[in-house]
């Protein structure tokens, strides 16, 4: 088994599938590593039946069309990098399956916002929440939105409360920004205390400066040290008061990445399964990163 890193990106033909390819492409080429193009696919007897065994003509039909996707990803991926290494795979398998199967020796997986065959629905939960939440590696949805650029416009916005998941985060995030060369701006969304529970002691009174306060020291703490690691990188750190997914959303309008990490705590509670990288992936404006 190869254990060279590799960028996995998955296609099933759609423009949106394209658009991870040039993205999963480039960031290949930063990371000096190979591009691999993954087209994964069940017969279409799954969803609407067919007499079996599947006839041959058919079958030979549904395999050219998918060995064509792989040839016009490829195609565009050197478009892209020329001189980049890319080699395509074909697999009769789901493609969540799939691609969580090639996670395991990537750095990154990629895949469009939306697509149609295996790929259809990604934003709600398909293949998208099946790779959140099993893959072995960063999870990148590429995603465009036409909005005015924002304040974190050409720069990478990373979510940070301090939860292990958020440490994981900002190390893909400095590194995404080192390899593009552009700024990183971490991101802390603070909200009121709330009760998490029957029989939680909350105060009466809040002290709207001592609540900044330990907030702001929360995001330094979370900081420290990784200005250190890139010390030529612009560094821009944001605090809010707010809706995390709201806030996160708003700042990633003509942002390079948004990256969030798959679970938190505080305000990126439930992070995984619909929280904050939920409405990221449904509302940003710009590619997302979902890191476990």
């Amino acid at each position: 088994m190869n254990s060279e890193p590799i960028v996995v990106v998955g296609v099933d033909g759609s423009p949106a599938s394209l658009d991870a390819v040039g993205w999963a492409a480039a960031d290949a080429v930063w990371r000096r590593c190979r591009l691999q193009i993954v087209h994964a696919f069940v017969w279409p007897a799954v969803y609407a039946p067919v007499p079996a065994p599947v006839p041959s003509p058919f079958e030979e039909g549904v395999r050219a069309a998918a060995e064509r996707t792989l040839t016009v990803a490829a195609g565009h991926a050197r478009a892209v990098a020329s001189g980049l290494e890319v080699r395509t795979e074909l697999q009769l398998r789901e493609p969540a399956e799939a691609l969580v199967e090639a996670s395991r020796h990537a750095a990154t997986v990629v895949v469009g916002h939306r697509g149609h065959g295996g790929f259809t629905s990604l934003l709600l939960g398909s293949v998208g929440a099946a790779l959140a939440a099993h893959a072995a590696c960063p999870v990148v949805i590429v995603r465009r939105e036409d909005r005015p650029a924002g304040t974190e416009a050409g720069r990478v916005v990373v979510g940070v409360d301090g939860s292990h998941d958020a440490e994981a985060a900002l190390r893909f995030a400095f590194e995404e920004a080192s390899h593009r060369s552009v700024g990183l701006t971490a991101a802390h969304v603070y909200q009121w205390p709330v009760s998490t529970g029957p029989g939680d002691m909350l105060p009466l009174v809040y002290d709207l400066d001592d609540l900044r306060e330990d907030e702001q020291r929360a995001l330094s703490e979370s900081m420290a040290g990784w200005s250190g690691k890139y010390p030529d990188l612009d560094v821009r750190h944001t605090l809010v008061r707010g809706r995390p997914a709201a806030v996160l959303t708003e700042l990633s309008a003509g942002a390079e990445l948004l990256v969030v990490g798959s679970r938190g705590r505080g305000g990126f509670a439930g992070l995984l399964l619909g929280s904050v990288s939920q409405a990221a992936i449904r509302h940003a404006a710009c590619p997302v990163a979902v890191v476990r």
